[in-house]
């Protein structure tokens, strides 16, 4: 076993995420509207997005209000993104129809969402791989930027990342069990087996990985941990494998049948709404982190997916509570 000892010249794979990055434009947009309101809310997500200097002042006036320089644009939630979008053209938000993998606009809302919710989880997973590989390699010794903080900090920092990751995927897979997959059986009994098996065999490889997470923090007390890092992000490494394929498998088996069957407006949108609020939980603590993990198109389709519906209420208990400063 090898020894956590300080300073190393190898850089930490840890990233910055697209909503947290410091703004790489000159320009200051000033964002005026109601704070609770979210077209409000969602007009701020689009600015983070094009990496400008955000300032926003609370109104009392319905309408959100943009002013760039000695332009000044108000109006609808529509209007106001297509202005950001000409003003600020990288990178490109809106799609103005939901195109993403060959889906239209009769793809059923739940099959779009689990899809971005596909997406945002491996892209988490892909992260979390190359910082586990990142801390092995370095046998746990300090990582170059300074605001990794030490190895016990970075340990701290790494453990709190899988949490998030590690709430998303639970109660997505238990949006799937309790939500989708019963529609599913209730037209062709036994088509949901083999993803429920997958389920099983991935929960208590993520608890696992949890508990082996807080057993190497504890080790770094007495400075031995080299072995144990390159047996975590092995194990990461297998938990990406294992939930790359199961996403897979459910894009091409499961997910074109709730198109095919043929449930009505009505339906899709209680299946919607039933899926968020079980999802209440990942919504309420992790959005920004789920948000992080999908493109900036992709993440204004899950914000549109949430807001067209989902219960307003409901979205405006984690949406507009988010610092809409920036």
């Amino acid at each position: 076993m090898g020894n956590c000892f300080p300073n190393s010249s190898t850089k930490s794979k840890s990233e910055i995420s697209p909503a947290t990055a410091k703004p790489t434009s000159a320009v200051t947009v000033k964002l005026s509207g109601p704070p609770n309101s979210l077209a409000t809310s969602y007009l701020r997500f689009a600015l983070l997005h094009k990496k400008v200097h955000l300032r926003f002042v609370p109104s009392e006036d319905e309408k959100p209000t943009i002013h760039v320089g000695a332009e000044t644009v108000s109006g609808s939630q529509e209007v106001l993104l297509r202005y950001i979008e000409d003003k600020f053209p990288e990178p490109r938000l809106m799609l103005w129809k939901f195109n993403l993998e060959g889906f239209d606009e009769a793809t059923p809302p739940i099959v779009k969402t689990i899809w971005l919710q596909h997406r945002s989880m491996l892209w988490h997973m892909e992260r979390m791989v190359r910082w586990s590989e990142d801390l092995a390699a370095r046998g746990g010794r300090r990582a170059v930027d300074p605001s990794v903080g030490t190895p016990k900090m970075e340990i701290r920092k790494f453990a709190k990342s899988y949490s998030q990751l590690h709430e998303l995927m639970v109660e997505h897979a238990q949006m799937e069990e309790r939500i989708l997959f019963p529609v599913l059986e209730s037209v062709d009994r036994g088509m949901c087996k083999s993803a429920n098996e997958e389920h099983g065999r991935e929960l208590p490889m993520m608890n696992g990985i949890k508990e082996y997470i807080k057993s190497i923090g504890v080790m770094m007390d007495s400075g031995v941990c080299s072995e144990e890092l390159f047996s975590l992000a092995s194990r990461f490494k297998s938990l990406q494998m294992m939930c790359k394929a199961h996403f897979e498998e459910e894009e091409k088996d499961l997910l074109p049948m709730v198109e095919a069957a043929e449930m009505g407006k009505g339906k899709q949108k209680k299946l919607m709404n039933q899926s968020l609020e079980l999802m209440r939980g990942t919504h309420s603590n992790v959005c920004d982190f789920l948000l992080q993990g999908l493109t900036p198109q992709e993440a204004m389709q899950y914000l549109d997916l949430l807001m067209n519906f989902a219960d307003p209420n409901f979205i405006s208990s984690f949406i507009c509570q988010q610092d809409i400063a920036g």
